[in-house]
């Protein structure tokens, strides 16, 4: 696999104490707060700064406000719905330092709704014994809080300490020499593309020694997903081609009820919140049966996996390929004031949720791993960070619980920032300049992208098997991923966006597909039918790296404070 893409040599160079790549919650919050603690922080996003995948978030924030809850019943239900693979302290770290962040937001300006009485109104979602889920415009959420932190940003964007780079792709973490142990070089800073914005377009170089990734998930991997056109693998990929350590690759959240538009429906789909099953919808099959009682005591409210599975098994037994999604006896003007957004997409589709019943599936929405961080954010790379949907915490385990992700932005973000500006200052993150890393370059066709999202879908899909990771694979593997295959009717790559796009996708999907076949069990995320149960020998993080030659390597890890009974062969 390469270590790098195939690119121009860098056009011009910035340089900062600290860089920010991403503008959804953790990287608003990381440069936020870097802002005040270093001299200069560069935040670098691909396209405007209200782009990023917060801003499609519509259930809430996951925090303990209620004075009848408790943070110690928010770490049962999330390392419930974890299904074993949660690390403890981090949730804890989650938890306890979740109520003060979101408490922050609402200094940074984000109005949540509120209740009568004039405190924050909060609400219940699967897989929580509480009413702990902070919410704004209904089913606003991520946009509020994108609003309330990017009007921060703009409001000190003539601030000397901070400066934004919008419409950049990060093509590279740039790293380095070496250590003489072979470990790979600390980080240095990434080289970005800028579609003609500004004072600076093509390729460049930004030189820092701290370097935050926080570029959100990968969704673009499959056919199908509630993730935004920008969301493919970008941070992620870099981190690995840079010689990081990726954690619990397999785990791929898939939303229980996703609006249905037929079997070759692709790109962003409609998200039909889980706030509309916490208060009080429910699920019937296309014979109009109600189904999830019998499968989980939570019923409709169970575990995002739970319910997810269950919809394509009774789908199938219905002969069906989506159930129905029952809102109406809730009442029309309470659901037009509780889910606006919703309720308008769902009518440019003819479909009014006050009246009908809305077809729903299974669709990719979440990635609960990604770059291995530590307690602060810290990757197996010196001087690179990772946080938000990017980074594998340990927070999620095999399977995040709703409403938690946006809370793991905020509270890691803000540990990594810290942790940046104490380094800093104590002499430990040193500037370097930038080496070429030994391998391959890649670049990937974009016109093969929907083969690979294909691919992603049939194999390391909703449910998966070994034939199907091994047909995924052996596709994936022919891919091209050099810059021209040939005359015999290969596609021709070019150095450019949408190329460099593909090659992170192409990236991201092997990686999957090769965790997910070695993983022989069932848990959380990863659905194996011919391992359908958990195994006590698998609760353990796989990791994934490239070894010095550039290959691909899946090794087991042990997770901290769970202990395995055996590992696996």
């Amino acid at each position: 696999m390469a270590t790098r893409l195939a690119a121009p040599a860098p056009g011009w160079t910035v340089r900062a104490d600290a860089i920010v790549v991403g503008s959804g919650i953790a990287g608003l919050t990381a440069a936020l707060e870097l802002r005040t603690r270093v001299p200069h922080v560069l935040l670098v996003t691909k396209g405007q700064l209200v782009s990023g995948s917060t801003v499609w978030a519509q259930g809430g924030i996951a925090a303990v406000l209620d004075p009848t809850d408790s943070t110690s019943a928010h770490l049962a239900d999330t390392l419930v719905a974890g299904g074993g693979l949660c690390d403890p302290a981090a949730v804890e770290v989650l938890v306890t330092e979740g109520p003060a962040r979101v408490r922050e937001l609402v200094r940074r300006g984000a109005l949540f709704d509120l209740a009568p009485d004039g405190a924050i109104a909060l609400t219940r979602e699967g897989g929580h014994h509480a009413d702990r889920i902070v919410h704004a415009g209904g089913d606003a959420t991520g946009a509020e809080v994108s609003r309330a932190l990017v009007a921060r940003i703009e409001a000190v964007r003539d601030d000397p300490g901070i400066e934004v780079i919008e419409h950049a792709l990060v093509l590279d973490v740039l790293t380095g020499p070496p250590g003489l142990d072979g470990r790979p070089g600390a980080a240095c800073g990434v080289t970005l593309h800028v579609i003609g914005e500004g004072s600076r377009d093509g390729v460049g170089a930004a030189l820092a020694p701290a370097v935050v990734l926080a570029t959100g998930g990968i969704g673009q991997v499959f056919r199908s997903s509630t993730n935004p056109a920008q969301a493919t693998g970008d941070g992620i990929a870099a981190a690995l081609r840079a010689g990081a350590v990726l954690g619990d690759v397999e785990f791929v959240q898939f939303h229980p009820t996703v609006l249905w538009l037929g079997a070759h429906a692709k790109g962003q789909l409609t998200l039909i919140s889980e706030a509309v099953r916490g208060e009080g919808a429910l699920l019937l099959d296309t014979d109009g049966a109600r189904f999830m009682p019998a499968v989980h005591p939570m019923a409709e409210l169970a575990p995002r996996d739970v319910v997810a599975h269950a919809i394509v098994r009774q789908a199938a037994a219905t002969s069906s390929d989506h159930v129905l999604l029952d809102a109406r006896h809730l009442g029309a003007a309470f659901l037009r004031r509780r889910f606006p957004t919703i309720y308008e997409r769902l009518l440019e589709h003819g479909i009014d949720l006050t009246t009908d019943l809305v077809p729903v599936a299974p669709a990719q929405h979440y990635h609960s791993g990604g770059v291995v961080t530590d307690l602060n954010g810290r990757t197996s790379v010196s001087g690179l960070y990772a946080a938000g949907e990017a980074a594998c915490t340990g927070v999620h385990g095999a399977n995040r619980l709703a409403s938690n992700s946006l809370l793991e932005g905020l509270v890691f973000a803000h540990r990594a920032a810290r942790d940046i500006a104490a380094r800093g200052g104590a002499g430990d993150l040193v500037r370097a300049e930038p080496v070429e890393r030994a391998g391959a370059a890649a670049l990937v066709a974009a016109a093969t992208r929907s083969r690979i999202q294909r691919a992603a879908s049939d194999g390391p899909g909703v449910l998966r098997s070994a034939q199907g990771l091994l047909a995924a694979s052996e596709i994936l593997a022919r891919v091209p991923t050099d810059a021209h295959m040939g005359s015999a009717g290969g596609v021709v790559a070019d150095p450019q966006a949408a190329e460099w796009e593909t090659t992170n996708v192409h990236q991201v999907a092997a990686v999957l597909t090769a965790t997910a076949l070695a993983r022989t069990e069932s848990r959380g995320g990863h659905f194996r039918t011919d391992h359908p149960l958990p195994e006590d020998r698998w609760r353990l993080r796989l990791e994934a790296r490239l070894d010095a030659q550039g290959a691909l390597v899946v090794t087991p890890a042990p997770l901290p404070g769970v202990v395995a009974e055996a590992r696996p062969a």
